[in-house]
């Protein structure tokens, strides 16, 4: 990367130095593809491929379609502006962009084939240490039967004799050749095995004496084979949006590449199906994306890097090894939700799964083994409860993973009393803890999205009241995040960091010493989830610290998502018939109580807050009483004073910045639903 010095200027009244860079990015190749939102329907997309030279490969969903232009080249360093600008003239295109290649990498580390038995999957059941329970869950009679999970990888080879009787083709496509057979691409080095291995791990089939047992045994499963080939991002959305309505999980173990330097993640239509699969999928309820953290601990990475674990979206899992150990791979950070076992040193046992030419192992490795595993516990959950939503699922993990046995020396509590780290989130998953949990689960109230827009200080404090005495009064906080455009000379000495009202405090980035891009972070939301259920209102405190010595300034957008009590409802707990090693004692989780008629909002169940319209709040009675003339104020100014300090050598230097204007913020709320437990 080269960079092209500008100029450097001192603002007086804003109490900051400027840094002006050009930066000449490193160049993208280019592909003979577009992605196309066409108005009109299939016959139009038709219609408008042909005339320009195009030749119309589907939609990707609505009315997006993937085109392919037959004398343009396949791979090019620079992009057909001709054939683009051609393209856009079309009336009845609303958007087209050419696509290019991304780096995406499988999060496994390379070794030998052999033979297992069941006996050797020490993860399932073992009496020496902790296991994954899944033996637990079995005897309660689940298995994965009646859930679809498909395996987003390089293929699936649908006739292996440990899962043959389990494929799904309906949860199965080849995308990279476009036909719906999954099977790998065969090769001297069995590089295609990946997807084979993972899919073994959910749903290889029991007793038949072959290989050993997947977690969920009697789960249907598919495979979509994408990675074998140019990864666009319309490659990634057509397989993250594969029959949503039939396939319940999808289970990913790739990504960025891990090498310490890069931030990436999804693109436009990637975003979209994520998107799109939460709120469509599984009719409504949401399609649940399970991810591994990565594979990039030697190189000192960072998962927050990497915009698929870092994504509320997703259910982020990361490794132990059979000891209790953080592996040599493992990424570190705020995001993931829970772990899985994997492999370790050359000591500790490995992972057993089916392997390609119908063979099997017991070397399977890395994160990309431990994503699979959760699938697996998560298809248990989902047979006990068929009616769980995509956050649903998020609560379950976060409630029944076990911190005991892993060791670390990140471990801490949060302010609701749970322990959680940035190496396994709230712990190890109990398949038979959160079957039982799933049972009796009443879906979590709905979710509102609160933003604040910040001013470009680095070390920032935000008093957050939680919408007190509105409809949209918060009862628990799930995901965090701090959404950044900074500009920076070297990314990789920043660290950045989030505490919660409740002192919790959240490592968003630590420093990668690999890192020498001078990039910075263009709208890159750093996610946590380690404030889950706390109450969010209070100082929020969002640091930034530069181990070199250096400056600079950004400006961040703080959003955090929440559980919230709609209209006619209040905040209340509700107790949990089961407890586990991470609940809170006592065990019980906030949730929303109805408020008594006719009151709009209240506090607790008899005071009224606010009344609904042609009614006024009489102060007294706390009720309501009919009025004739509806008033309506205007909202009153907010007044705030921001103040920097570097005690320490480290700290970012800052300015003291007084806003004498009313500070802006906007507020967004999502919410259909109203009690969680």
């Amino acid at each position: 990367m080269l960079l092209s010095w500008l100029r450097c200027s001192k603002s007086a009244k804003l109490g900051r130095i400027v840094f002006l860079l050009t930066i000449h990015a490193a160049s993208r190749v280019y592909t003979n593809t577009w992605a196309v939102h066409i108005a009109g329907g299939p016959y139009e997309a038709d219609r408008i491929a042909s005339k320009h030279g195009f030749v119309n490969h589907g939609n990707v969903f609505g009315d997006l379609y993937h085109f392919r232009h037959r004398s343009v080249e396949k791979r090019s360093l620079s992009d057909h502006r001709g054939t683009h600008v051609r393209l856009q003239k079309e009336p009845l295109v609303m958007w087209a962009e050419q696509q290019v290649v991304k780096s995406r990498k499988k999060r496994d580390i390379y070794t030998e084939p052999s033979d297992p038995k069941f006996t050797q999957q020490w993860y399932l059941y073992n009496t020496n240490h902790r296991d994954l329970n899944a033996k637990g869950a079995w005897e309660l009679g689940y298995t994965g039967k009646g859930v679809v999970v498909s395996i987003l990888d390089d293929g699936i080879e649908k006739n292996h004799p440990d899962l043959i009787s389990n494929y799904d083709p309906d949860a199965s496509y080849d995308v990279n050749d476009g036909d719906p057979d999954p099977q790998p691409r065969y090769t001297q080095l069995n590089d295609n095995r990946h997807g084979t291995r993972c899919a073994g791990e959910v749903a290889a089939m029991a007793n038949n004496g072959i290989c050993g047992v997947g977690v969920a045994y009697n789960a249907k499963i598919g495979g979509v084979r994408m990675l074998d080939g140019e990864v666009t991002d319309v490659v990634e959305a057509q397989s993250l949006s594969l029959n949503p309505q039939h396939i319940h999980i999808y289970s990913a173990s790739w990504g960025p590449e891990d090498d310490g330097k890069t931030v990436d993640g999804p693109a436009k239509l990637a975003k979209e199906a994520f998107l799109r699969g939460v709120t469509e999928g599984r009719g409504g309820l949401g399609s649940i994306f399970v991810w591994a953290s990565g594979n990039g601990g030697r190189e000192k990475d960072s998962c927050n890097c990497d915009g698929y674990t870092n994504s509320i979206y997703t259910l982020s899992i990361s490794s132990s090894t059979q000891n209790g150990n953080v592996p040599w791979y493992s990424e570190a950070c705020s995001s993931t939700l829970a772990t899985t076992y994997s492999s370790g040193n050359l000591n500790e046992k490995q992972i057993v799964t089916t392997d390609l030419r119908q063979k099997c192992t017991d070397t399977h490795t890395g994160t990309s083994a431990s994503a699979p595993l959760a699938a697996g516990i998560i298809a248990l959950a989902l047979e006990a409860n068929k009616n769980l939503t995509w956050r649903d699922m998020q609560h379950l993990v976060v409630r029944t993973s076990h911190p005991a046995h892993l060791l670390t020396n990140d471990w801490n509590t949060n302010g609701v009393g749970r322990k959680v780290s940035h190496s396994y989130g709230y712990g190890l998953l109990d398949a038979s803890a959160i079957v039982t949990l799933a049972e009796n689960w009443t879906n979590a109230g709905p979710q509102k999205k609160c933003v604040l827009n910040i001013g470009s200080h680095l070390l920032i404090t935000k008093t957050v009241d939680s919408c007190v005495g509105t409809a949209n009064h918060v009862s628990s906080l799930e995901h965090a995040q701090a959404q950044l455009t900074l500009s920076y000379n070297r990314r990789g000495n920043l660290g950045i960091y989030l505490t919660s009202p409740q002192g919790t405090r959240s490592t968003l980035l630590a420093p990668r010493p690999h890192d020498y891009s001078s990039e910075g972070f263009n709208d890159w939301a750093f996610m946590t989830t380690h404030s889950w259920d706390e109450d969010p209102r209070g100082e929020w405190t969002l640091e930034m610290v530069n181990v070199a010595g250096a400056s600079d300034y950004g400006k961040t957008p703080l959003v955090y998502y929440l559980n919230i009590c709609y209209s006619g409802y209040t905040a209340g707990s509700q107790l949990l018939n089961y407890t586990m090693g991470n609940s809170v004692d006592p065990a019980s989780i906030p949730s929303c109580l109805p408020c008594q008629p006719p009151c709009l909002t209240c506090s607790g169940l008899s005071t009224c807050l606010s009344c609904p319209p042609h009614s006024h709040l009489d102060p007294v009675s706390s009720t309501c009483l009919h009025l004739n003339q509806i008033q309506r104020e205007s909202p009153g100014n907010f007044m705030t004073v921001f103040s920097e300090h570097s005690p320490f050598p480290g700290r970012l230097q800052g300015f003291p910045v007084t806003i004498n204007k009313p500070l802006l913020f906007a507020l967004f709320f999502f919410f259909s639903s109203a009690v969680a437990g």
